[in-house]
């Protein structure tokens, strides 16, 4: 079963994808967002193009473990993801997951310029990768 891991922002949609066994997650786009008719479309070839079978939507949870407002918006688009593509919506904590995506690319010497293009799928591929591994 394909997974689709999103890290959902203001002004980008992170993108991963798991391998058809849901053994590993691959960091496969950024979308910038423009409106949510585009998002969706974007989406919507992702999902064909892989066949994808479920979400897995990074929830940012509060390091405390309360949820705020941003959770609050990122659970109302999953319940859209769900409306639109009848697909089952998962979230999994997505704490510290930019931070440890910032820490890999410098790690990896990726330039700033580079960085800020791949951050998010980097993020995402982080989130959709702690997911399959805690359900595995």
């Amino acid at each position: 079963m394909r997974l689709l891991g999103l890290d959902v922002g203001e002004k980008t949609i992170g993108v991963a994808v798991s391998d058809a066994m849901g053994w590993t997650a691959q960091g496969v786009t950024v979308i910038r967002r423009t409106s949510k008719e585009k998002d969706y479309a974007a989406l919507k070839d992702l999902v064909e193009e892989y066949a994808v079978e479920k979400f897995v939507v990074g929830l940012p949870i509060r390091t405390d473990g309360s949820f705020g407002p941003e959770a609050d918006k990122i659970r109302e688009f999953g319940r859209e993801l769900e409306r639109e593509f009848r697909l089952p919506v998962e979230y999994w904590d997505e704490r510290y997951s930019t931070a440890a995506a910032e820490r890999i690319l410098l790690e990896g010497d990726v330039s700033r310029a580079k960085r800020r293009l791949v951050i998010d799928k980097v993020a995402a591929a982080l989130i959709l990768q702690a997911y399959l591994d805690r359900k595995q």
